[in-house]
């Protein structure tokens, strides 16, 4: 046991290290991990480092969720909820029946029930691939969030095919009507117990006296409680925590304290961030004993079988994609569409974007071993060697390309209808207005005999009168009295530090008190060097 703790101590380590790799290339770091935990496949110090399956998804896939799910925007999920719910269901359904009609026609030995097992382990994209490279590009705020919403559906739609594909192969028999029936109730139970459970902890942390360590500590637990209890009783653990993880993050502001918010956020950061990395660098690491286990099926062969599928994968989610953008143009002329003439790229960006991940990886590896007591599960090893070998190109490929792919289609985003500069500068100048008018409305006959009151009614005036010019005038930065000031401000508060750092020195002082004034000033640093990062774009 701690032989194997060290072994992940310094499995974090190499992530961190590869992480800063990426960041030095400017490639996407699931990209760089894949890669690397494939190069240290070969060598015989981690090689023997497998994933359990029940380890992803009970311990790494539900706060992965959940933190999707509380960093999407309802809104946004709202307004394209036609667009994500035909990726999520529709498009995942129409991958895995293409997969099993294909692969069971030129696999000897697969049959149409292993070939739907095969389509449900491989029909969900990665979101945390596609969205990370995402960010280091310009692209449409639109495609983003289509992007995001799809990733929180697609795994339950997946795993669900996966579910009735290996009661198939494991009975023998499938029953049309009967798995329509249980599709629907896996997926409306799953979404009903998210929300009751996410009602519960809402609760909890609206009316109970928590504090704000209490209330990080809830929301690492809520994922767990809201999976464990669909899976208990056989329904979408996914969509629980989906589901769950939206109506609390609209609930946010209602429920947690400015306190809990500022300190979850960075708790959750840095969870999130080692467990990604985690499972990326794992996958790299499987690639000896997925060879070791293909047996009698040469590694050639296999390999082809791979890139065949994975060329299938890329070709149908494209014209999958662009055939919803025909559709939607279609349905324009009866229904309201969020976007009535999607054109072409944009699609196709979407279609591209259709990298596998973990999820693919865990659900692979959790199929049987045996069958009926100690029949071998027919192809297991070579599907997860397919498995693999998909993740591998459409994580590599695809994720390298992606960014090239975006720049030369140069899309643009044709529903804003304020660019971000010109929406960071009405919402300031919104702010200095309205604090402005509330403070000389209610205190302003306290701001002579208040100083401080009269400090930051002159502060409001001040912004509000910078916020007022022309926005052209923001064109040339040279000399602009903001941007000194917040390069002037910086100073002071490095140099308070300073004189904080020297006062510890004295006996006087409580280090507990001086290290709260250097929390204090680090939060003012925060909130300006964020002000500035605005300002800079609006100049």
């Amino acid at each position: 046991m701690q032989s194997l703790f060290i072994e992940y101590v310094y499995l974090i380590l190499i992530i961190l290290a590869l992480v800063m790799l990426a960041n030095k290339l400017k490639l996407a770091y699931p990209i760089v991990l894949v890669l690397g935990g494939l190069a240290l496949s070969f060598t015989s110090v981690f090689s023997h480092v497998t994933i359990d399956p029940e380890l992803v998804f009970l311990i790494f896939l539900p706060p992965l969720l959940y933190e999707a799910a509380w960093q999407t925007s309802w809104k946004e999920f709202w307004k394209w909820r036609r667009v994500i719910t035909s990726f999520a269901f529709p498009i995942v359904i129409i991958t895995s029946c293409v997969v099993a009609f294909v692969s069971s026609a030129f696999i000897p030995g697969f049959t149409l029930a292993l070939g739907f097992l095969l389509g449900g382990i491989i029909s969900p994209p990665d979101a945390v691939s596609a969205t990370t490279i995402m960010r280091g590009v310009k692209v449409p705020k639109s495609l983003v969030s289509i992007i995001e919403g799809e990733s929180l559906l697609n795994d339950a739609s997946s795993l669900i095919v996966f579910r009735f594909a290996l009661a198939a192969v494991v009975t023998g028999q499938f029953h049309y009507q009967d798995a329509v029936q249980s599709f629907a109730l896996v997926i409306v139970m799953g979404i009903v117990i998210g929300l009751l459970v996410g009602l519960l902890f809402y609760t909890i942390h609206r009316f109970l006296p928590t504090t704000p360590s209490i209330d990080i500590v809830l929301t690492l637990v809520t994922p767990y409680c809201m999976y464990y209890f669909a899976e208990h009783f056989h329904f979408s653990g996914v969509l629980a925590v989906v589901s769950g993880g939206l109506f609390l993050s609209n609930k946010r502001q209602s429920m947690l304290t400015y306190q809990s918010r500022i300190q979850s956020v960075n708790v959750w950061t840095s969870i999130v961030f080692v467990l990604n990395g985690l499972v990326f660098l794992l996958i790299g690491l499987q690639l000896p004993n997925i060879t070791q286990q293909l047996g009698n099926i040469s590694l050639g062969t296999a390999i082809w079988y791979g890139l065949a599928i994975s060329l299938l994968l890329i070709v149908t989610r494209i014209l999958c994609t662009i055939g919803a953008s025909l559709f939607t143009r279609f349905m324009s002329n009866y229904i309201t569409v969020a976007d009535p003439n999607p054109g072409f790229k944009s699609p196709f960006v979407l279609g591209w974007a259709g990298m596998r991940g973990v999820v693919s990886l865990a659900a692979a590896l959790s199929v049987p071993l045996f069958i009926h007591g100690d029949e071998p599960f027919p192809n297991r090893n070579l599907i997860l060697f397919i498995t693999f070998i998909v993740i591998l190109v459409t994580l590599v490929f695809q994720g390298i390309t992606l960014p090239w792919l975006i720049k030369k289609l140069d899309l643009k985003d044709r529903f804003a209808s304020l660019s971000e500069y010109e929406q960071r500068l009405v919402i300031q100048k919104k702010i200095a207005k309205a604090s402005l008018q509330f403070l000389t409305d209610k205190y302003g006959h306290e701001q002579v005999e208040n100083q401080h009151l009269g400090n930051l009614i002159a502060r409001f005036r001040i912004d509000l009168d910078f916020f007022q010019r022309d926005p052209k005038d923001f064109n040339d930065s040279t000399g602009d009295p903001l941007t000194n000031y917040q390069h002037i401000y910086l100073e002071l508060l490095e140099e308070q530090r300073n004189l904080l750092y020297k006062m510890n020195h004295h006996a006087e002082f409580d280090e507990e008190v001086i290290r709260n004034y250097l929390s204090l000033i680090d939060i003012e640093e925060i909130k300006l060097r964020k002000k500035s990062l605005n300002e800079n774009d609006l100049i």
